[in-house]
C-alpha cells in the first residue's frame, strides 16, 4: 500500500480533521492552541504545520463544521457530528474499505509487537487467535 492510500494522506486531510474536531468538543481554540496540543499530545512526535492547520480551519469553516469566534479561536459547531459523523469518539473507519486499511495497520503493529514485546504479545494470543477465527466466519 502506498502512503496515498493511507487514511490519513486521503482527501481532506482525514487524520488530522478527526483530531481537531476532536480537540475543539474539548472547547474554543485558535490555531496556534491546536498546533500545540497535538504536539503536546504526541509527546513532540508530531507537530503539524501552520499550512496543514490553518487550511483545514478554513476548510471546515466554509463547510459549516466550525465558526471563528471575534477572539480568534474556533469551536465546532452543534449540527458538525450529527451531519458529518465527527467528534468525539467517532475516528475509526466509516465503511469496509477503511476497516480492512485500519486492520492491514492493526497486523502490521502487532507483527512488530511480536518481536519488540514478546511477553507481552504471548499473553494476547489467545484473544488474537478468537479475533481472528471471527474475521474468517466474517468472510466466508
Amino acid at each position: 500500500m502506498s502512503l496515498l492510500g493511507a487514511p490519513w494522506m486521503s482527501r481532506h486531510r482525514r487524520g488530522l480533521r478527526p483530531l481537531v474536531c476532536h480537540l475543539l468538543s474539548q472547547g474554543p481554540k485558535t490555531g496556534a492552541e491546536l498546533i500545540d496540543e497535538i504536539e503536546r499530545l504526541s509527546r513532540g512526535f508530531w507537530r503539524p504545520s501552520p499550512g496543514s492547520v490553518y487550511p483545514l480551519l478554513e476548510e471546515m469553516t466554509r463547510d459549516g463544521a466550525v465558526r471563528r469566534g471575534q477572539d480568534g479561536r474556533y469551536t465546532l459547531t452543534a449540527t458538525a457530528g450529527a451531519e458529518r459523523g465527527w467528534g468525539p469518539g467517532h475516528f475509526g473507519p466509516r465503511n469496509v474499505e477503511e476497516a480492512v486499511v485500519e486492520l492491514r495497520g492493526i497486523v502490521a503493529f502487532l507483527e512488530d509487537l511480536k518481536t519488540s514485546r514478546a511477553d507481552e504479545f504471548a499473553r494476547s494470543v489467545g484473544a488474537m487467535k478468537e479475533i481472528a477465527d471471527r474475521l474468517v466466519r466474517i468472510a466466508e
